[in-house]
């Protein structure tokens, strides 16, 4: 029986439901303004292949591998996408403006090192131990993001919003602020970092 989804083929505008497809291997597909609803796709091998505007809604991912792919203005919502190393994607054709979104997400433990990603959104999520260490998300937006653990070491995140992100551990010197908003009483972890004396009056 042929795979509903197979190596080399261009997708376009389709609509993918309930496909269970855990440890599927796809090489040099493509697919272009196309939905994946309640799809499990947990550890498959994405090789190559490129998706544009696609929406993945109520899915699986976890660990899934991305080696070549690249993903331009997609979105992730109510998804699993846990384990996830994103350097391994390929971003040098995504074009800037189109970052990938993640809304009410579990990403714990994805790894975003060094990639340049200004503009991402990732909102209502569960982002515990993820890497964005020498990351550019200027302009990101963490509204209502859990970020405990996860480690900001030299990350551009000017400009960004994470006035409403919980659990954030983020030392000032070591990363780029300007511009970014925080709001109370979280942003008290910031002062912690500081070589200041807080006193109560």
């Amino acid at each position: 029986m042929a795979r509903p989804l197979d190596d080399g083929i261009s997708y376009n505008d389709q609509s993918f439901r309930g496909l269970n497809l855990e440890g599927l291997r796809l090489i040099d597909s493509e697919f272009h303004d196309c939905r994946f609803a309640s799809c499990s796709f947990a550890e498959s091998v994405f090789l190559s292949c490129r998706f544009v505007a696609c929406v993945f809604e109520e899915c699986d991912l976890s660990l899934v591998q991305v080696t070549g792919s690249s993903f331009s203005a997609c979105r992730f919502v109510d998804s699993r996408v846990i384990g996830v190393d994103w350097t391994r994607a390929d971003w040098s054709g995504v074009s800037l403006g189109q970052p990938i979104g993640f809304e009410r997400c579990a990403l714990s433990h994805s790894t975003f090192i060094g990639l340049s990603l200004s503009g991402i959104q990732i909102k209502d999520c569960v982002a515990a131990d993820v890497d964005f260490r020498e990351a550019t998300l200027s302009k990101a937006d963490f509204s209502n993001s859990d970020l405990d653990q996860s480690l900001f070491v030299n990350t551009d995140l000017s400009q960004a919003d994470l006035c409403t992100a919980r659990n954030y551990h983020i030392v000032p010197e070591q990363n780029i602020l300007k511009g970014a908003r925080f709001s109370l009483p979280e942003a008290m972890s910031l002062l912690f970092n500081m070589d200041i004396d807080l006193v109560e009056q």
